[in-house]
């Protein structure tokens, strides 16, 4: 199951992390958005352990949001080491994911 990130648990949970993360920048009304939940939520449960995969709402979470300058969403942003190492806007297949996810392992 993905992760629910905040603007309170996001230094610890993604910046923090021993593993790299997708962060799904996302909002409830957002169409695009509710295309991509399902592949984060398969990919969270096809990489867990490996991969740390999660969503934040940027209407909940907007401190974090605007750090990270996120304009349009969704974008997903990639982590390792405490930083952003790549981007994704708006809804991609799966595969794309996957094949991102896997070269950061």
């Amino acid at each position: 199951m993905a992760i629910q990130f905040t603007d309170d648990n996001f230094k610890n949970e993604v910046l923090e992390s021993q593993v790299p993360v997708l962060v799904d920048f996302y909002a409830d009304w957002c169409g695009p958005c509710k295309m991509v939940a399902p592949i984060v939520a398969e990919l969270a449960e096809e990489y867990q352990g490996v991969f740390k995969i999660g969503k934040l709402n940027v209407d909940q979470e907007s401190q974090t949001a605007e750090q990270y300058r996120v304009m349009s969403i969704p974008t997903l942003l990639f982590f390792k080491d405490g930083k952003v190492v790549d981007t994704v806007v708006g809804a991609v297949p799966k595969k794309a994911l996957q094949d991102k996810i896997e070269t950061f392992k």
